[in-house]
């Protein structure tokens, strides 16, 4: 079964010329290859900060846009990982293991839906 992995928190990770950044990074990729050594590895990114985003709505037939994450929130989703785990306790055991949870981030874990006759299947 598919897991989403949505993590939340991360807005103020470091980047490049951080000296914090080559040890999280480190973590990160090696996060990546335990989940592909189980092959389980779907899909993981990074997002860029909620400021970057553009949030559309439709009313009345017409596109409304608007800057920013729809959502007025503290936590803003940063990233996330596309796992496929044999059942919850694996999903639950791997998001312990995100290293971002390690550094203040929150990772909300969702079984990913699958509806018959919806075709969203990758070409």
């Amino acid at each position: 079964m598919h897991y989403m992995f949505l993590i939340y928190n991360c807005e103020d990770r470091p980047g490049p010329g951080d000296p914090r950044f080559e040890e999280i990074l480190t973590r990160v990729n090696a996060f990546a290859d335990e989940c592909r050594r189980r092959g389980v590895f779907v899909a993981g990114d990074p997002l860029k900060p909620a400021s970057t985003a553009t949030t559309v709505r439709v009313q009345a037939g017409k596109a409304m846009l608007t800057d920013g994450p729809f959502a007025e929130t503290h936590e803003h989703l940063g990233g996330y990982y596309l796992l496929n785990c044999r059942d919850l306790d694996e999903a639950l055991e791997l998001a312990e293991m995100v290293p971002q949870a390690h550094f203040g981030s929150t990772i909300e874990v969702r079984p990913v839906d699958h509806i018959p006759g919806l075709n969203h299947g990758v070409a």
